[in-house]
């Protein structure tokens, strides 16, 4: 008996300990929310109300918007132009092909390729495209997508 009646205040202030603990977790846990700040890296991958990655999909319209669109597809991810002339080159016409394969912002998300001809006889002729064209393009729009999620984070 003598045991129980040594261990029985003890025992009750474990009791009020585990329920302040508890008590003070639950009161932690209702005011953090799950939905009032963002966390810091939504701005890089995540952030779209389209099929794909927005940054990537706004930097790549931006790349391309001195040439005439014959297809957008935001669910799908694809832009395609229609041919374009160098008003300095007349004689050469390139058609861009944009595909965004992921809803993240990655280098390998984004894949673009051309189509090339050139005047010759009174009709165009396909030519063939050089790969660091292809890559520099892709490069300017990785560098416009990442740009636009550093203003994002920022802002």
């Amino acid at each position: 008996m003598t045991t129980s009646r040594t261990f029985a205040p003890v025992s009750r202030a474990l009791s009020w300990r585990t329920l302040g603990v508890v008590a003070a977790a639950a009161l932690l846990a209702s005011c953090g929310g799950g939905g009032g700040r963002p966390k810091a890296d939504l701005a890089a991958s995540k952030v779209t109300t389209i099929g794909v990655n927005s940054y990537l999909w706004r930097a790549s319209l931006e790349t391309l918007s001195f040439m005439p669109l014959v297809q957008t597809d935001s669910n799908g991810g694809v832009i395609v132009t229609d041919w374009y002339a160098n008003p300095n080159n007349p004689s050469e016409r390139v058609k861009v092909t944009v595909s965004i394969l992921d809803q993240d912002l990655r280098a390998d998300a984004v894949r673009v390729a051309a189509s090339r001809q050139v005047a010759q006889g009174g009709g165009w002729v396909d030519a063939p495209v050089q790969a660091a064209t292809v890559q520099k393009l892709e490069d300017i729009i990785l560098t416009k997508a990442r740009d636009l999620r550093r203003s994002a984070v920022r802002g």
